[in-house]
């Protein structure tokens, strides 16, 4: 998976109503990301043209949805998917409390992340690398 910019649109599974849209950096085995509510955190590898990885997702300002898929709370991601140059789609499962919600996600390569500056994710907290 190239390093970028990626616009995400995602659509719940299991005739779940629900569905949301942001932007994800993936750079060098880090992801990083948002969208008007949540912020997204985590780590994928990629092999061929398959990527899998794992997301944490935490609110950054309150929803006014009368009711958000995850209210608040802390939610762990896990997906894998195919892509090629400019686009991905992924499969997961995050689990919200004790429910677990399946997502369908489509990405679509916005700009390359060549020459950003490098970071590293660390236990949830992002670093720069001198």
């Amino acid at each position: 998976m190239k390093n970028g910019l990626y616009s995400i649109h995602v659509q719940l599974g299991d005739g779940r109503d629900g569905k949301g849209s942001g932007i994800l950096v993936f750079k060098d085995g880090v992801i990083l990301g948002g969208d008007a509510y949540l912020f997204y955190t985590g780590k994928y590898s990629a092999e061929g043209s398959t990527v899998r990885g794992e997301v944490v997702v935490n609110e950054h300002t309150p929803s006014l949805d009368a009711n958000p898929i995850f209210a608040g709370v802390e939610v762990g991601i896990g997906f894998s998917g195919q892509f090629t140059d400019t686009s991905a789609t992924l499969n997961g499962t995050g689990l919200v409390g004790r429910n677990s919600v399946i997502f369908r996600a489509t990405l679509r390569r916005l700009a390359s992340a060549e020459g950003m500056p490098e970071f590293s994710l660390q236990k949830g907290v992002l670093t720069s690398v001198p």
